[in-house]
């Protein structure tokens, strides 16, 4: 049974009214104390915390790598169809965008996959709108099976599906699972998700569960950073993931910091995030959460995306296209955003060396899962 739920913690009004109420002094004693606990959380994610970025950084780079070292894995997202049956307004996929559509079929997907293999990665990303009449689970068990010789790690982002369907396609070979939250306040989910299954607020809270449940190895979270109040999205994500390490221990849980882009429509972010609060979010929840991966995306920017690599980041995407059928396919299909770090993979892999990082393209084998658990290796 999934049990997570926000009422143990301040309604969100309550909850942003006692983050900005945090004291200088509140922000020190968090920093002295090592910023993991709950309230240690809400006081760093405050606009208190602000003047101590600077140290907060240091010290969440000196976490990183002693958890870590200095270790960051390549992964690439597979885009396989844009069908979609939401309303998500801010959302390239919304099913009201009057644009070309298509799903890939299993020799399309073996294409994209053997350019994104060619290309050194063995750990990607199936990425679909959410349409479960165009990507049926039998479908997504069908290329994950076709694509597992190439690829030691498969994840899904698709639709949420129960736990029965996860349990099949982890027998097919599915390693991991991601699923955002897009927000954690249920007002603002429900002005953002006016139609479509993915409406349901609580079934998509449970989601992460029912992977869990299923034996996923690794699980990742978010929220879109850029909807809501960040602060209090992230205060309430890092108390999910809290709920998750602990009831499902043998399963990683990692976190993701998608922010905000253009996708081709008219919607602006209500609650843009400038760079300074996007990396306060980051090193607070890597106090609050020292072992859990944390993914950085090609949503951001160049420059920002190099800033930002010692601040508590262990994996990345490189290369990525956001249409089916983007890695050399003559006709592909509609984008879901608008791709910010579009530089070729050997020259993020070849930056990465040149900043003293090991690039790691492969650090599971389906043998393993005979001898150790996620949790034994340190949430690779």
């Amino acid at each position: 049974m999934c049990q997570f739920s926000l009422e143990p913690f301040p309604a969100p009004a309550a909850l942003a009214e006692e983050i900005m109420s945090v004291s200088a002094q509140e922000v020190e004693e968090s920093l002295a104390r090592g910023g993991n606990e709950a309230r240690d959380l809400l006081r760093l994610l405050s606009p208190a915390a602000a003047p101590y970025l600077e140290t907060m950084a240091q010290r969440a780079h000196a976490l990183t790598q002693q958890r870590f070292g200095r270790v960051m894995k390549l992964y690439a997202p597979l885009y396989i169809s844009n069908e979609c049956t939401n309303s998500c307004v801010y959302c390239g996929f919304n099913r009201k965008q009057k644009s070309a559509r298509r799903t890939l079929s299993l020799e399309e997907v073996w294409q994209q996959a053997g350019y994104l293999a060619q290309q050194g990665f063995r750990n990607i990303l199936l990425v679909s709108g959410e349409s479960r009449q165009h990507v049926p689970v039998e479908y997504l068990a069908a290329c994950i099976r076709r694509l597992k010789p190439l690829f030691p790690e498969i994840s899904i982002e698709v639709y949420p599906l129960e736990t029965e369907e996860y349990r099949l396609l982890h027998q097919a070979g599915l390693f991991g699972l991601t699923v955002y939250q897009e927000t954690y306040i249920p007002a603002d989910y429900a002005r953002f998700h006016p139609a479509g299954r993915k409406r349901c607020y609580a079934y998509r809270l449970d989601t992460p569960e029912r992977g869990a449940q299923a034996g996923l190895r690794q699980v990742g979270l978010g929220v879109l950073i850029g909807l809501a109040d960040f602060r209090v999205d992230a205060f309430y994500l890092g108390m999910h993931m809290r709920y998750l390490e602990k009831k499902y221990w043998r399963t990683v849980f990692g976190l993701s910091f998608p922010r905000l882009r253009q996708a081709g429509l008219a919607f602006q972010p209500p609650r843009p995030v400038n760079d300074r609060e996007l990396v306060q979010m980051v090193v607070a929840l890597r106090f609050f959460l020292p072992d859990a991966p944390f993914a950085l995306s090609t949503r951001e920017p160049e420059a920002l995306r190099t800033n930002l690599l010692p601040l508590g980041f262990t994996l990345m995407s490189a290369g990525s296209r956001t249409t089916p059928g983007g890695y050399g396919l003559a006709k592909p299909g509609l984008a879901q955003f608008h791709v910010e770090d579009e530089r070729p993979v050997p020259m993020i892999a070849a930056e990465l060396i040149q900043h003293g990082f090991e690039v790691v393209w492969k650090d599971w084998d389906a043998d393993f899962d005979h001898c150790v658990s996620p949790r034994a290796r340190g949430g690779g």
